[in-house]
């Protein structure tokens, strides 16, 4: 890979993690989506970058945002989130003709929170997130990656079948894509390659695996059950030691 990709995708990973750091941190009750979604672009642009999601045709915002049943693709609305409301924002960066891809999970909590299922839901996702990007290794099969998120169904919970994790670059999304699932060998997979720059996302469902568009809009897909949603990603870089974190938030301890 060349060190011009390399570089742009650092800085943009930089920009894209401390945004996102920002924006979920500013999660609490009151705030309406479109508050966020102002947030990220504003501090996006005062540092340097582009809103990467904006470079998608049709789509007009910096983030998606995923409150309760939303899976993936919300857009941001003037919906006031309450105590209670789990949000996941996902967001990309575009700087030096590179795009980077990042999403987190939160559930908003009021004084004396009891931790509860909602909860177990969430950290469960985001542990086999981590377990999965371990595996990003020179050599190794994308099947490990898929193997490693599926674990959360061992938990009760459902992974998205038709929404997958993907290779990032010049392009949002590119090959390979990396499902949160396996079907048939994981050497039937393929092998991922040094340099190579993936963004590894778990989407899964409290409730069934079953998702539909909620019919609002051509973008904003929800479960189909209305059960409770959460997606985790980051941009790593495929190196023969492993993964190097494109995009990380302070508190991922890697």
């Amino acid at each position: 890979m060349e060190s011009h990709k390399i570089q742009s995708m650092r800085k943009a990973g930089t920009i894209l993690s401390e945004v996102l750091e920002s924006v979920m941190e500013a999660i609490e009750p009151g705030v309406t989506e479109l508050e966020l979604d102002e947030l990220a672009e504003r501090l996006i642009l005062e540092k340097g970058g582009e809103p990467g999601f904006k470079k998608v045709p049709g789509y007009n915002h910096t983030i998606c945002i995923s409150t309760n049943d939303v899976v993936v693709h919300g857009i941001p609305s003037n919906r006031e989130l309450k105590i209670g409301d789990v949000v996941g924002v996902d967001c990309g960066v575009f700087l030096g003709g590179y795009h980077t891809d990042m999403a987190e999970t939160k559930r908003i909590v009021g004084p004396n929170h009891a931790v509860d299922e909602v909860d177990k839901f969430l950290s469960v996702g985001k542990e086999a997130l981590f377990q999965a990007i371990s595996k990003a290794k020179a050599g190794n099969y994308v099947g490990q990656l898929s193997a490693e998120m599926q674990q959360v169904e061992k938990a009760g919970y459902s992974v998205v079948r038709s929404l997958v994790g993907h290779g990032v670059g010049k392009e949002l999304h590119e090959e390979p894509e990396i499902p949160g699932y396996l079907t048939g060998s994981i050497e039937k997979t393929p092998i991922l390659r040094n340099g190579q720059t993936i963004a590894v996302e778990i989407i899964y469902n409290m409730g069934k695996k079953d998702i539909v568009y909620d019919g609002t809009d051509d973008w904003t897909i929800v479960t189909n059950d209305g059960s409770i949603s959460g997606l985790f990603e980051r941009t790593v870089m495929v190196t023969e030691n492993g993964p190097e974190f494109i995009t990380k938030l302070t508190t991922d301890g890697v």
